[in-house]
């Protein structure tokens, strides 16, 4: 069986044009080393109240969430916007092309990527403008200070005015060749631009591009390729100007990102990102244990093996539970505290990739067949 990680990886050629597939085998189907979940525990009341559909999702969506607007896309172009509170479509539109990456909306613009490398930017659900990308994109576009920030497969930055499209700066950085496909980190901090290139985590001006500090999550290693990729993947934790962070198949780490300071670093096998809250970090592994460090040092405060390799989505904090999304469209609610099975909720059974997002008292949760759950406490 082709092992789901690896089939996200890409080389790409430093001028953007060369993009190979790579794909590895492992032994062993790991549905069947599933183990039973028993009953569902349901400790927690939580009932499906609307669903909505986007079209086959086989690209890294990221939900993007704006009070109580979230923006979505399925594979084949369509993006749209929903009332999380009761699935009410806002606006729908196609930008007619399959997508690489998305949704970036700061709630007046949205910004696409396509597989023929456009940049799309819509606002209030018609398209603004369109521009050409020198590279591949597979990070959702950041949008933020009236501006429209890209991360490129070649590992540019680039930045464009979000109202006419004129590119305002790039920052291009070396790199290994060796690069996911999958989101990586591109978010705001205050006034600081926060981006990875491959297991660095850099602060740049937004204003010129220009790098303000820079830190090592992860260093490569080996002797190839593959054992060298350390990019950092999409899906942070934050805590006021602390920033955690997973390099791919390499180590979780927090930085502080006022001057680039490394908080800690500790070696984990995951291969999707992170999330936290006031006092704990939350992570996946790639063999599906459900990890928690401490966000002060980095120790370890809890594990739980009981969703062994379920291929999770990335988490999502959301109350007293983590929330996280497996391969046979459950989706699963764990304490904070110990990492014991709260609740357990159903959808179309396709795999959930897409890490779920939250709106006021809404969970939201999208699945690979297309399917956009909402979910609220009963």
């Amino acid at each position: 069986m082709v092992n789901s990680y690896l089939l996200r990886l890409i080389y790409v050629c430093l001028a953007g044009i060369v993009v190979t597939l790579l794909a590895a085998c492992s032994s062993g189907s790991p549905r069947q080393n599933v183990a039973d979940l028993g009953s569902n525990p349901a400790l927690l009341g939580v009932r499906t109240v609307w669903t909505s559909h986007v079209g086959t999702v086989d690209f890294p969506l990221q939900i993007k969430v704006n009070n109580n607007a979230i923006v979505l896309a399925g594979s084949e172009g369509v993006v749209m916007s929903l009332d999380a509170q009761t699935g009410t479509p806002l606006w729908r539109v196609s930008v007619g092309a399959a997508l690489a990456a998305g949704v970036g909306s700061d709630g007046r613009h949205a910004a696409v990527v396509t597989r023929s490398n456009e940049l799309v930017v819509l606002g209030a659900g018609s398209e603004l403008w369109r521009t050409r990308l020198a590279a591949q994109v597979f990070t959702s576009p950041l949008v933020a200070g009236e501006r429209v920030f890209v991360l490129g497969a070649d590992r540019t930055i680039s930045a464009f005015d979000a109202q006419t499209g004129r590119k305002l700066w790039q920052n291009q950085r070396p790199g290994e060749a060796l690069v996911l496909r999958q989101a990586g980190v591109l978010v705001a901090v205050n006034n600081t631009l926060v981006v990875g290139f491959s297991g660095r985590l850099l602060g740049l001006n937004p204003l010129t591009g220009s790098v303000l500090w820079d830190a090592a999550v992860a260093t490569p290693r080996g002797t190839n390729d593959i054992e060298r990729l350390v990019d950092l993947v999409a899906g942070v934790g934050r805590k006021d100007d602390v920033v955690c962070v997973r390099a791919f198949q390499a180590a979780t780490g927090c930085i502080e990102t006022v001057r680039g300071k490394v908080v800690w670093r500790r070696v984990a096998m995951g291969s999707v990102g992170l999330q936290g809250d006031d006092k704990q970090v939350y992570g996946v592994e790639s063999d599906g244990r459900v990890l928690a460090w401490r966000l002060a040092d980095g120790e370890q405060a809890w594990e739980t093996n009981r969703l062994r390799y379920r291929q999770l989505s990335a988490p999502l904090v959301l109350g007293r539970s983590v929330v996280v999304g497996d391969d046979f469209g459950l989706v699963h609610l764990i304490s904070r505290v110990d990492g014991s099975l709260l609740a357990r909720l159903t959808t179309d059974g396709s795999p959930i990739t897409v890490t779920p997002a939250s709106a006021q008292s809404t969970l939201v949760v999208v699945t690979s067949r297309g399917g956009v759950f909402g979910f609220q406490p009963e």
